[in-house]
């Protein structure tokens, strides 16, 4: 199967849509681990980079899609981002959430005044493509989709734009439209940096599919052993194209790097850090040996945290 894959132009148009409904988060020094730097999407307004693609997908869409209204599924943050998005485009939204996700991303996407249909996890793609179908809602899944993928892409070119000389970059893969999307900015306008992807041990399907050079998908049941529930998601066959053509490599860390790494996100950088946000800095932490060497900038990719969680490593 033949797959056509986005070009920086898109990303480019992306960042014109989405210019004034998404903050452009400033790429921030780690003064406690020399020569990282921090791209922090948990400051967005719900709490990730999610609102970047979810804003430019319903700018695209007709006032006559608009009117019907926006379906999704989503462990938390592409609900939260599309019914944001939504809201602002006076959009109906509809997300459909794994039972397996946080309280408190749950509450998040009710709050903003989206309709969330709660499944097993497993079931979460059927209901949604149901619910479109019998209401007549356009699906905008969290990241198998062409404008996601442009949109979640400015991020690299926001990284350019701050440290025009970057070396590597790291990125969380889940779904691996960030990757994607970033992967394309950085390679086009800075072919010299490497992008680097980084998954949890225990949801490393994308780093196997790369390994194998096919894609290979893990069995949910699998994948929801992580702390790190953003990423407990598997690739599309869009999204694998992408990261095969576009990505240097993916590094895996472990649960207890991943702690670590949101422990001292939250305590040296004052930043509110969801586990799924501190795996590219754990990457940096811990795999080193695994990366090239040179200026580092670890995409933070959400804030999302359980306050137990965050409080727990607070305290660590």
């Amino acid at each position: 199967m033949t797959v056509d894959l986005i070009s920086v132009d898109d990303v480019e148009a992306a960042a014109r849509a989405i210019a004034g409904s998404v903050v452009r988060t400033t790429v921030l020094p780690a003064a406690w681990a020399p020569g990282l730097h921090l791209k922090p999407e948990s400051l967005q307004p719900v709490g990730s980079f999610k609102l970047r693609g979810a804003t430019n997908a319903i700018s695209r869409l007709t006032p006559e899609e608009r009117g019907r209204g926006v379906v999704t599924h989503s462990s938390g943050n592409h609900g939260q981002a599309l019914a944001y998005a939504a809201k602002v485009f006076a959009a109906p939204c509809v997300v459909v959430i794994p039972e397996t996700a946080p309280e408190i991303k749950i509450a998040a996407v009710r709050d903003i005044g989206a309709e969330v249909v709660m499944v097993p996890p497993s079931q979460r793609v059927v209901m949604a493509q149901k619910l479109a179908d019998e209401r007549g809602l356009t699906l905008i899944p969290p990241y198998d989709h062409r404008d996601i993928i442009a949109g979640q892409g400015t991020v690299g070119l926001e990284i350019l734009e701050d440290c025009p000389d970057v070396d590597v970059v790291l990125v969380p893969v889940g779904g691996g439209g960030l990757a994607s999307g970033v992967a394309t900015a950085i390679k086009a306008r800075r072919p010299s940096a490497k992008v680097f992807g980084v998954e949890p041990d225990l949801a490393g399907d994308a780093h196997e599919s790369l390994l194998r050079g096919t894609m290979v998908t893990w069995d949910v049941a699998d994948l929801i052993r992580t702390s790190a529930d953003g990423l407990r998601v598997p690739l599309s066959e869009l999204t694998f194209e992408h990261l095969h053509a576009r990505l240097d490599g993916i590094v895996t860390v472990t649960e207890a790097q991943i702690i670590a790494a949101t422990s001292l996100l939250v305590r040296r950088s004052r930043l509110v850090v969801e586990p799924s946000g501190a795996v590219s800095t754990a990457a940096f932490l811990f795999r080193r040996d695994q990366l090239p060497p040179g200026k580092t900038v670890a995409v933070i990719s959400g804030g999302n945290v359980d306050p137990a969680v965050l409080a727990a490593a607070a305290a660590a």
